[in-house]
């Protein structure tokens, strides 16, 4: 029900906001950008976005299926559910969903984006199976939901890349403020679902995972900041990540060769469902990203940003951060409109100023809410979200707090 109130705003709030700007500012093309972004928007969501996943899709549940008959997947439900039975008491032990899981946050962790979906649709799909109102969020779905939301990566190569690109003196510099904002965010949508699920995490399990995965992640900052220099910090988070996700390829299919299962296969029987699972989620995915382009092209962030900067004007604190604000606002609607509004950031004010570098960790900090929730929900027929939209965006909200935090400590 939430979704529903929420599409309906975007297009009455951008009607509004359109309506103002043609009245009072005399924006005779206001209506028509706003009709011809909805089209590209509908195009955008077949053509660029589905269609694409319908091959990766493809892909990665046929891998997924050879680690399942190789036991892999299996294993790695093993090793996490104690903690996962602690965040996640609704799944059973040792359920696939476990694992399809903990696939789906490896890949995130890794800022493998194509590969995380397949594994997050696949995961949704298994908690689908133990939902008993299949119409309404159950939660587990929704603590999955939004853990994915809040984005934890620890290796933002997409952004490290694009600041290559556009000539950064160290493209890597951003990379320890986007993986503390990043961590943030996803503690912050932890305590927010557990405090609604009457989750008590004052547990030792879930104590000493968080405290240990809190350790790691200050180890690598440490290390990284001691022993490498900016050029090896991006040399070893590119060969890394992709060097792991190959590994786990490799260690699937010898997995299922030692168990004598026929790979190709299983990978085939896994594959088959890739296409029908595109298929199926392009009305969500259409019909929200439509209304994410009326919101944009009606210029409402616009207004919402110069009013922030009023406010904060007004209580007398620094304001050198609003200009990369349009990024952070974005990021929930839209991975692509925050994308290039970084990049915006980083063209207007320099790749290397301030405002260029916030925008990037704005851009790192959390993932596209809103997308998510259309496009997991939608792939398996939810429509009552219940309060996943409310804890993912109090989770983007920490990470955009923390986001601006981080980048006064480095770059202020």
């Amino acid at each position: 029900m939430a979704l529903n109130y929420i599409w309906i705003g975007f297009f009455l709030v951008g009607f509004v906001a359109a309506l103002a700007q043609w009245i009072f500012l005399g924006d005779t093309e206001i209506f028509k950008r706003i009709i011809d972004g909805t089209f590209d928007a509908a195009k955008m969501g077949v053509m660029d976005i589905a269609l694409p996943l319908a091959g990766v899709m493809t892909l990665w549940l046929g891998i997924m299926n050879v680690g399942e008959k190789a036991g892999a997947v299996g294993w790695l439900a093993k090793v996490i559910s104690p903690f996962f039975s602690r965040i996640f008491p609704e799944v059973p032990k040792d359920h696939p969903a476990t694992g399809h899981m903990v696939m789906n946050f490896s890949a995130n962790l890794l800022g493998l984006d194509n590969a995380a979906t397949p594994f997050g649709l696949k995961a949704m799909e298994s908690l689908q199976t133990l939902n008993p109102n299949k119409d309404t969020a159950s939660n587990a779905q929704i603590m999955f939901l939004v853990l994915h939301t809040s984005g934890l990566t620890l290796i933002p190569l997409a952004i490290m890349a694009q600041r290559a690109i556009l000539g950064a003196k160290d493209p890597s510099d951003i990379f320890i403020p986007c993986m503390i904002a990043t961590y943030v965010a996803t503690v912050a949508g932890i305590i927010a679902v557990s405090i609604r699920q009457r989750i008590n995490l004052m547990n030792g399990v879930v104590l000493g995972w968080l405290g240990g995965m809190t350790a790691a992640i200050a180890t690598l900052i440490w290390y990284f900041t001691q022993y490498l220099t900016k050029p090896e910090i991006e040399t070893v988070s590119k060969v890394a990540s992709n060097l792991i996700l190959f590994s786990i390829i490799v260690a699937f299919i010898v997995g299922a060769m030692i168990k004598r299962v026929n790979v190709y296969e299983a990978f085939i029987e896994g594959a088959k469902g890739g296409i029908q699972t595109s298929l199926t989620i392009i009305p969500y995915l259409v019909g929200m990203l439509v209304a994410i382009s009326v919101v944009r092209n009606a210029g409402v962030l616009g207004f919402v940003v110069q009013g922030l900067e009023w406010l904060i004007r007004l209580a007398g604190l620094d304001t050198a951060f609003t200009p990369a604000l349009p990024t952070a606002l974005m990021k929930p609607l839209s991975g692509s409109g925050s994308r290039a509004l970084m990049i915006d950031a980083m063209k207007t004010y320099g790749v290397d100023s301030f405002v260029g570098r916030l925008a990037c960790i704005f851009q790192g900090s959390a993932d596209t809410t809103f997308y998510i929730v259309a496009l997991y929900f939608g792939s398996v027929g939810v429509r009552k979200t219940r309060y996943a939209i409310s804890c993912g965006l109090i989770a983007d909200f920490a990470g955009i707090v923390a986001a601006i935090s981080v980048a006064y400590v480095f770059f202020g």
